[in-house]
């Protein structure tokens, strides 16, 4: 299980395609060129990468022209890998390419497929990608943060010690347990007066005190919601699995058991850490582009594992729910120097009605600066940011108990200075963004239990799981304008 490239490529607007750092590994390319034989497709040069991810990926400057086979809005990526085409002798690819964007950066590496030519395997059954989405997810948390936007300057000195980093988790190209923690320069790059501390092949833990494992387990929801019967309103849910052993001495084996409830959709495009040490063929079988014919193995899902020193990712998978946790409605009517504002957001009754947090943001793009704000909401309050054309609906920790709220006014422009601009929302074209965590809930009802976490140690460590929702990219459209559209599965 090897590394034959790796990018990191910047697509912040005047910087978007550069290529911030790359590393490649020649003895890995040599066995990917004996495996391949007449089939081996080399690397291209590093000028060449950041425009072909680009294209791939739909992260292009907005002034460049429309290519449909790059911007329409139908080509919806649902894999973590993608296929890079590049002119070469009869038009060959790269595949698989894993990408991970964080903020201004696109991650991205080429693993190295350890099986014979012929068809291409299914990713699942390749432990290779496994590997590199885990050495992604490191490197973004290493690079990025816990903030996700570090300052300009302490991205560049962790860049500048990210040679220093590969020679650690990633020697010769073949990545070992897991990167340093976020934002933290490993002992080898950045000495201490006591000297580099080697971990032991043993992998005995530092940890003092009682031993603690803990899991936690998060799902992301997305949705398009555009309250026409002409367009697919869509949604998709995607999860993961975070695990820490905090174990004085010898880490133990691990077996962590995720289940469902009896009418739980089976989960999908599951991919695990590569310390899985075994696992059920028919978890791998569930794919998000196939046809579900009902016969999806619907778990438990035991994902025994011998563990890493750091928190890590112990798998991730997508789920198909019947419907998104926040259904909306929102509507804009064009007047003289004013809109009309309607918005309403109803909590469908599957969810629990206790949030950590729950916001609207309701952006006004393309117009003067806000002057008066006539409007009343039925729950929470509404925050007015008239610099930055901006109203933020707090709607707080729980709903009404009719589970519906709204909001309704008008919210005039005056003056002559121009507020943010977006060359997507022009005319009615707008949307709001909702931001929500709800606690102790998950939208595909996959759940991790203390008891169904199993150690094999004698130290008896203290088991504490948790699971949330949490939103991700959660738009609502304006019904009255026109809106961007992406194909789903599911039609509300």
């Amino acid at each position: 299980m090897s590394i034959r490239a790796l990018w990191v490529v910047s697509h912040e607007k005047g910087e978007s395609g550069k290529v911030r750092f790359s590393r490649r590994f020649p003895t890995v390319e040599f066995r990917a060129k004996s495996l391949a034989g007449t089939q081996y497709v080399a690397i291209p040069e590093d000028c060449v990468i950041p425009q072909l991810l680009l294209t791939e990926l739909g992260l292009v400057d907005a002034d460049k022209p429309y290519v449909e086979v790059r911007d329409d809005c139908a080509r919806q990526h649902r894999s973590p890998a993608v296929e890079l085409r590049f002119n070469g002798p009869g038009g060959r690819t790269l595949w698989p390419v894993l990408t991970v964007t964080q903020g201004p950066l696109i991650l991205a590496c080429l693993p190295l497929v350890e099986a014979p030519p012929g068809p291409r395997p299914p990713l699942p059954s390749l432990a290779s990608v496994s590997q590199g989405l885990a050495l992604l997810s490191g490197l973004q948390d290493f690079l990025c943060g816990p903030g996700g936007k570090p300052e300009p300057d302490v991205q560049a000195s962790r860049l500048a010690a990210l040679p220093s980093v590969l020679l650690q988790v990633c020697p010769l190209g073949r990545p070992l347990d897991t990167p340093p923690p976020a934002g933290l320069v490993p002992a080898a790059v950045a000495p201490s007066p006591g000297g580099a501390q080697k971990q032991p092949a043993w992998k005995a833990g530092v940890h003092r005190g009682r031993a603690v494992v803990s899991v936690a387990l998060t799902e992301k929801v997305r949705s398009m919601q555009y309250g026409k019967s002409s367009q697919q309103d869509i949604w998709d849910v995607y999860g993961m699995v975070m695990c820490k052993c905090e174990v004085e001495g010898v880490l133990p084996n691990v077996t962590v058991t995720l289940t469902l409830p009896p009418n739980g959709s089976p989960l999908q495009d599951i991919l695990v850490h590569p310390c899985v040490t075994s696992l059920d063929a028919s978890i791998l079988t569930a794919c998000s582009v196939d046809e579900n014919d009902g016969s999806a193995f619907s778990g438990p899902y035991k994902f025994p594992f011998s563990p890493p020193l750091e928190l890590f990712r112990l798998c991730s998978y997508t789920s198909q729910v019947p419907v998104p946790p926040i259904l909306g409605s929102y509507q804009l009517k064009a007047e003289e120097n004013h809109l009309k504002v309607n918005v309403v957001l109803k909590l469908h009754e599957s969810v629990k009605n206790s949030f950590e947090y729950c916001e609207a943001h309701i952006p006004f793009f393309n117009q003067n600066l806000m002057g008066n704000v006539e409007v009343k909401v039925s729950s929470g309050q509404l925050e007015v940011s008239k610099e930055k054309n901006l109203l933020v609906w707090v709607l707080g920790q729980k709903f009404p108990k009719s589970r519906e709220a709204t909001l309704e006014g008008t919210v005039y422009f005056s003056g002559t200075v121009a507020g943010p601009t977006d060359p997507l929302c022009t005319g009615l074209t707008a949307y709001i963004k909702l931001y929500f965590r709800v606690p102790d809930l998950t939208l595909s009802g996959c759940s991790v239990d203390q008891h169904s976490v199993q150690v094999y140690s004698s130290a008896k460590p203290r088991i504490v799981t948790t699971r949330e929702l949490v939103s991700s990219e959660y738009y609502i459209w304006n019904s009255t304008g026109a809106a961007p559209v992406s194909s789903g599965l599911v039609v509300l």
